[in-house]
């Protein structure tokens, strides 16, 4: 959960008790936390990548103790956050409450904002959400309605916040909710209980998966410091150094882990100092208390460090010079301390310089300053105790006992409506099993029936089944017969009509003068040649389905190149333009070349047959993911929607003559496909009619074996791309 929650508090109630001055705001946390956030498995429950960047600017005003830059570069800049999720709205709401809560302290203000993280901890989309958002709105709530001095509202948000470490063994919110008990214990003077809900809070902050890193190593110090200070204030002042020295040890510790936070770690060990001084003075260790306090206010009297607490150290100082009878160096000290009052307002250290300043008159027998410093000091102090009257007269315990007995009657009361509602359920689940057993035995009588038919049927469907698988390999042995019939009238007639070509060629050429001859000779000629490449397709096509691949390593930029430039000339033909576009570096692939080369070249065919004169052709070649795409478009006549699903097809009635009478077999195609599936790829394309084609072949970049497809064992066909 989001950490800054002990910041909130420790600022909001600690200021007037001498646990600590920090001047550190909630926010400095929160990129550490928003990073932390980021495992969730729900984005909704995260926080947006442009929050993130805001969230950063926002908290980097509020370390450098700008808050109300913060908060206006926070409102320009959500608007420009498209969609911000639930944990976007929680943290805008968030960076509202700490300036309205700390950096301005009205309390009235921040509470509308405690209850927008409230509500938007109610539309949390995971448990882990909102346990993290529910307690915090709540810790966030009962902070105000403290600062308000209505402490039973704050008793009640805090045990909201308890029960859920509580039901959902969240460690990170019972340390929060234990660290909240130590300081009222504290401020209300009963030092031995805050001393153990202090050790309850750290023992606890030991269990949480130390996530946000610097979070939780200043929490642990803070707490073990805050043991130290409990035991000096019951008395224990063995206990106290022993705590404050396992302080300075584990800020000593961890100090190099966390370099670029160096400052904040030079302000906790000033603290310590303070807080140890204030032990070893009980002691009357005035010399080593004098040395500590010194080096506290060398650390925290810097800007930007917590000047309230060098204040405080100043006056445990000046307490040590009154004793001693040093009265140069008190009264040139609380001269300096003075022009900081002026500038940081601090009512106790107030009261404690009124103190000592008519101590000091008082020593120099200027009776009458004294007399107005004493009188300053006890109006002053009698603010201060009536402002925790109120609080001390807050049985916390009991409030919290009553709120504890008041959630168990809520959870029997629960409980007692949980198991009347399972009897009626039992009820009705009796009712519903006997229906079900009537019907189990009325349908039992009815099986025998139903069992003999479900047997003829089964034995109807298996010879049905058979039949089907003799009908299929009767099938499967007529194609590979009308195979075997058609490779064989086409190799018959092949060689026949490869002479026809080419006598009737010798002929044309010795006809030049008899003009109708010649064209008679030509007409013979080109049929020839027609009739010679449909055979030649049907060998193709028929070969397809029965040979087996072999592949090589091939470029596909010399390939595709290659196929251009040979149909170059018979593009010019037409004055048509081949453009071609290929990869931009090398790229080999395992296919048979000349199988994908025939591919290629008869799309590129394709595109010059049915493409006007004047036309230009685009090949290009291009990668996508694991593939390579070769794409052929052309600005042709386009393949009209009723034949789109039949362009594949072997002999298909799709088939059309081109733009000048060139003759189209209809089985290019499906020549085409059979070898791209065998290649495991795809052949598809996209066409309007009368504007053009574009036909895309996909090849896979890297096949590892070499096994064909079609002599794969049924049902392990290899999945293609």
């Amino acid at each position: 959960m989001f950490m800054g929650l002990f910041w909130k508090f420790l600022l909001s109630i600690t200021y007037d008790i001498k646990l600590k001055y920090l001047k550190i705001f909630p926010s400095l946390l929160l990129p550490l936390i928003l990073t932390s956030c980021a495992k969730k498995d729900n984005a909704s429950a995260d926080y947006s990548g442009a929050f993130k960047v805001v969230s950063k600017t926002v908290t980097h005003y509020y370390d450098i103790n700008q808050p109300d830059k913060a908060i206006a570069y926070l409102d320009e800049s959500f608007h420009t956050v498209n969609n911000p999720t639930i944990n976007d709205r929680f943290r805008f709401y968030g960076f509202h409450y700490v300036y309205w809560q700390k950096a301005k302290q009205d309390y009235k203000k921040a509470m509308p904002y405690a209850d927008s993280m409230l509500m938007m901890a109610h539309k949390s989309v995971t448990k882990e959400q909102y346990i993290t958002n529910f307690a915090e709105a709540n810790y966030a709530k009962g902070d105000t309605y403290f600062s308000l001095n209505q402490y039973n509202d704050a008793y009640q948000c805090y045990f909201q916040g308890y029960l859920m470490g509580k039901n959902y063994l969240n460690q990170a919110s019972a340390a929060d909710y234990t660290y909240r008990m130590g300081m009222i214990m504290f401020k209300q003077g009963h030092y031995k209980l805050a001393a153990g809900y202090f050790k309850e809070s750290y023992a606890k902050s030991l269990l949480v998966k130390d996530d946000h890193g610097f979070v939780w190593f200043y929490r642990r110090q803070e707490l073990l410091d805050n043991i130290g200070e409990s035991y000096t204030y019951s008395g224990d002042i063995d206990s106290a150094i022993s705590y404050f020295d396992k302080a300075l040890k584990y800020v000593n510790e961890n100090d190099g882990k966390f370099k670029v936070k160096s400052q904040y770690i030079d302000i906790a060990r000033g603290v310590i100092y303070n807080n140890k001084a204030q032990a070893l003075i009980a002691l009357k260790e005035y010399d080593e208390a004098e040395q500590l306090l010194k080096k506290s206010i060398a650390i925290n009297i810097q800007k930007g460090a917590d000047n309230g607490d060098a204040e405080l150290a100043q006056l445990k100082l000046a307490q040590i010079y009154s004793i001693k009878g040093e009265s140069g160096l008190l009264r040139s000290l609380l001269s300096d301390l003075r022009k900081q009052l002026d500038v940081i307002k601090n009512d106790d250290a107030e009261a404690d310089w009124n103190r000592l300043m008519g101590d000091y008159y008082l020593k120099k027998n200027d009776l009458a300053k004294a007399i107005v410093y004493t009188q300053n000091y006890n109006a002053l102090k009698d603010s201060t105790i009536k402002r925790l009257t109120l609080l001390k007269e807050s049985d916390v315990n009991q409030q919290l006992a009553n709120l504890e007995k008041q959630y168990e009657i809520e959870n029997l009361s629960n409980n007692n409506k949980m198991q009347g509602m399972y009897l009626d359920i039992a009820i009705v689940s009796a009712v519903l099993l006997a229906a079900i057993v009537f019907l189990v035995w009325r349908n039992w009588r009815q099986s025998k029936f139903d069992v003999a038919m479900v047997i003829m049927l089964n034995k109807q469907i298996n010879q049905q089944k058979a039949d089907l698988e003799k009908a299929l390999d009767e099938v499967k042995f007529s194609s590979r017969e009308k195979d075997r019939i058609l490779r064989a009238v086409a190799h018959d007639l092949r060689n026949p009509l490869g002479g026809i070509a080419s006598l009737t060629s010798m002929m044309v050429e010795e006809s030049e003068h008899d003009k109708d001859l010649q064209s008679q000779l030509v007409l013979i000629k080109q049929t020839a040649a027609d009739t010679l490449e449909l055979i030649n397709e049907i060998l193709e096509a028929t070969n397809n389905s029965l040979s087996q691949l072999k592949k090589q390593s091939v470029d596909v930029n010399a390939l595709v190149t290659n196929s251009v430039e040979l149909l170059r000339f018979k593009a010019a033909e037409k004055h048509q333009q081949i453009v071609l576009e290929g990869l931009d570096h090398p790229v080999e692939l395992s296919i048979n070349r000349e199988k994908i080369w025939r591919v290629i070249s008869n799309l590129i065919s394709n595109a010059i047959k049915f493409s006007p004169v004047d036309a230009t052709i685009k090949v290009k070649t291009f990668q996508k993911g694991d593939t390579v795409i070769v794409s052929i478009n052309d600005h042709g006549i386009g393949i009209p929607d009723n034949m789109k699903d039949k362009v594949f097809n072997m002999f298909t009635d799709a088939k059309r003559p081109g733009t000048m009478g060139e003759k189209s077999f209809g089985l290019g195609l499906s020549i085409s496909k059979q070898i791209v599936e065998k290649h495991r790829g795809k052949i598809w394309f996209e066409s309007e009619p009368k504007k053009g084609t574009t036909f895309y072949v996909s090849l896979p970049r890297s096949i590892k074996d070499d096994i064909d497809q079609d002599q794969l064992p049924a049902g392990k066909e290899l999945a293609r791309h």
